[in-house]
């Protein structure tokens, strides 16, 4: 028997589909003490936490392993065509603007975040945002501005444009994993509440409700048994636009920076437009759209969603992986820095939510569009229902498009406030 930490592949992949197994079986138990628990908490954080227990503890080396890399290039583009293959165009633009306000008040609650949670530690621990050239903190928090805007695209422009000390980014995305995944955690929590949450807010939800009926009522009318050739169709139009998208995704980037020097400099803070990742997503998520207008659309019938749905939670679990919860504590100053980012930007979230009456629904993903970006928005947005995990998606794919500006005006800023 190998040695502990395991760090094959094949080994890890079965411990963390052993983790969703275990999940999903005892959260469908609805009495006794499993019913009591997922009534707190939500199965969907304790797909994140397991993963992390098994990395944390040593039982797992993600740092050895491709699990991540695998789900987040191959199954991800999968999901988003198989989620996006029945998408209503129409019924989401009668969503109305009020999903863009919140996504963009997110955007704003970050930008503006960093620069004053570094004010505020800077008064009883000014050597928590000190430093000075490639070492200055700020320049690390950068980073996180990037994957809180964006994503891990925007994350490594802002470490290109910024010059980091790269001996110490490691820290800075752990407080990204760490503070990200509790505020993850507080809007699952809050998804039980939805009901109770709106009628605080004042909300209207009747366009988020008519949304999930005419989906629902479309899925329950092309629902059918499904067969291996349905399977295999729905490999085909998974993996067949995977592979386009990859295609067309590196030859895009290819192009913009080979044509533009505004993206191929990575000093300018357009520089995350020549990321192959970015376009990879955003030509996988218009591959599912487009084929919404054909008659692919009819394949939610036979769970093309749930097959995208599972593989997301592979995704979910990988992503769970990558957290040391061992090493929460080791720099508490630069945990309450982003503790303190993150309330702001949930703070702004929720006043703005009360004063045009949003929806939590659209607090959530507008919130997780920014800081989890297309790994989580979808998930969030499924957890309200299945038929708005494409809200999700368009709104991640439109927080990479802002987030690298976003972030190098929020590094600016806080620059600016370590030198107060």
């Amino acid at each position: 028997m190998d040695q502990l930490p395991f760090t094959q592949d094949t080994v890890i992949f079965g411990l963390l589909c052993l983790c969703l197994g275990f999940v999903f079986y005892t959260s469908s138990i609805k009495t006794g003490f499993w019913g009591k628990f997922y009534r707190v908490v939500p199965a969907v954080l304790m797909c994140y936490l397991l993963p992390a227990i098994l990395a944390s503890s040593g039982i797992i080396e993600e740092s050895s392993s491709n699990t991540y890399y695998v789900a987040s290039r191959y199954l991800l583009p999968a999901a988003l065509i198989l989620m996006t293959l029945s998408i209503d165009l129409k019924a989401i633009i009668n969503l109305g603007s009020k999903a863009l306000i919140m996504f963009l008040t997110g955007t704003v609650g970050i930008v503006i975040g960093g620069p004053i949670a570094i004010l505020i530690v800077s008064i009883f621990s000014p050597e928590t945002v000190g430093g000075a050239g490639v070492d200055a903190v700020w320049r690390g928090l950068a980073t996180i501005a990037g994957s809180w805007i964006g994503g891990g695209a925007n994350q490594a422009a802002m470490l290109e444009v910024f010059k980091y000390n790269q001996e110490n980014y490691g820290g800075m995305v752990l407080i990204d994993i760490v503070v990200a995944n509790l505020w993850l955690a507080i809007i699952l929590l809050g998804v039980g509440k939805t009901e109770k949450i709106d009628r605080w807010l004042k909300a209207d939800t009747s366009s988020i409700e008519d949304l999930k009926v005419k989906v629902s009522t479309y899925t329950e009318k092309i629902a059918r048994v499904t067969t291996l050739k349905d399977f295999i169709m729905l490999l085909f139009f998974a993996f067949v636009g995977v592979g386009v998208a990859h295609l067309t995704g590196h030859h895009f980037a290819n192009f913009l920076q080979n044509n533009f020097e505004v993206i191929r400099n990575p000093q300018k803070i357009l520089s995350s437009l020549g990321s192959e990742f970015l376009w990879m997503v955003v030509f996988a998520t218009a591959i599912g759209i487009g084929l919404s207008f054909t008659k692919a659309k009819n394949y939610e019938g036979a769970g093309a969603s749930k097959i995208g749905g599972m593989f997301i939670y592979i995704l979910v679990a990988t992503i769970g992986m990558k957290m040391d919860l061992g090493k929460v504590l080791d720099n508490p100053g630069l945990i309450a820095i982003g503790l303190i980012w993150i309330t702001i930007h949930a703070g702004l979230l929720i006043l703005m939510a009360k004063l045009i009456k949003a929806p939590f629904f659209f607090l959530a993903v507008g919130s997780q569009a920014n800081v989890g970006g297309a790994a989580s928005a979808p998930v969030v947005a499924a957890e309200f229902h299945p038929s708005l995990t494409s809200v999700g998606i368009l709104l991640a794919v439109f927080g990479y498009v802002v987030g690298t500006a976003g972030a190098y005006l929020c590094a600016l800023l806080m620059e600016v406030a370590s030198n107060v």
